[in-house]
């Protein structure tokens, strides 16, 4: 009997998906969206909507047929109609949500920090733009939650690229790394770990540098030793750091000499 009942199901299906009877393409689609068939009411809403874009029909196919992908997670395609969405129908009660849920299909796709964050960037972008458009929406604390913790994995993203850089004894690359993320994340909890790796490969940089690069980075080492220790005079990092300092400062001698 259960075998009947889905050929039976099936073969109506088929029938109605060949079919040249738009009403019930819709209707079909519509109970199996609402049975918890989403993915399968996809090409049912997909003739009506070519049919008939401009109709209230066209309309609701063309956000269920986003919203069932995004219920199928396959976020790259609910994106794509649900970003659109918000596009052409952009005075439908459903442009709200159609263009929150394009966007969490770009957070749904960011991968985890230790990959290209590409797909991030987009999402935080994405996240904006939903603010921008609706900004008394009740959703806006929501995403401006979610960009908090994308920036985070941005964060932890340029925090392992400067240690990594640091553990090659990459030093220009880490001192480098090291500025920019001070200067991108300045209230960053990896802050003061960061400061002191950009001290430490500041020195090691200095040391194997070629002679007319040297009294330069000397320089820089010792102002930026001295901007950790007023900035953090009780850390850990301390202790090592001063004698990178009374190393570097017998260089600074002779130097000047």
């Amino acid at each position: 009997m259960l075998i009947v009942a889905t050929f039976t199901s099936c073969s109506g299906f088929n029938k109605v998906l060949k079919s040249d009877d738009y009403a019930a393409k819709f209707n079909m689609a519509n109970d199996l969206y609402d049975k918890g068939e989403e993915v399968r009411s996809i090409g049912l809403y997909e003739q009506v909507y070519q049919r008939m874009p401009k109709t209230g029909e066209g309309e609701l196919s063309y956000f269920r047929i986003g919203k069932a992908y995004y219920l199928g997670k396959d976020y790259y395609m609910a994106g794509y109609y649900l970003g659109q969405f918000s596009q052409r129908f952009a005075a439908s009660p459903k442009a709200e949500e159609a263009l929150f849920l394009s966007a969490m299909c770009s957070v749904q796709n960011s991968p985890e920090f230790s990959l290209d964050q590409n797909e991030t960037d987009l999402a935080i972008n994405d996240l904006q733009q939903f603010i921008d458009r609706f900004p008394t929406s009740t959703l806006v604390d929501s995403c401006n939650g979610i960009i908090d913790g994308l920036r985070f994995k941005l964060e932890k993203k340029e925090f392992n690229s400067v240690k990594l850089y640091s553990k090659t004894m990459n030093y220009r690359a880490a001192t480098s790394a090291s500025l920019t993320f001070l200067s991108d994340f300045p209230m960053s909890e990896f802050n003061e770990e960061v400061s002191y790796l950009l001290v430490k490969n500041s020195y090691l940089l200095s040391k194997n540098s070629i002679e007319s690069k040297k009294k330069e980075r000397i320089d820089q080492t010792i102002e930026r030793y001295r901007t950790f220790v007023a900035s953090y005079p009780e850390s850990k990092y301390v202790s090592s750091l001063t004698s990178y300092y009374e190393d570097i400062e017998l260089d600074k001698i002779k130097y000047q000499k």
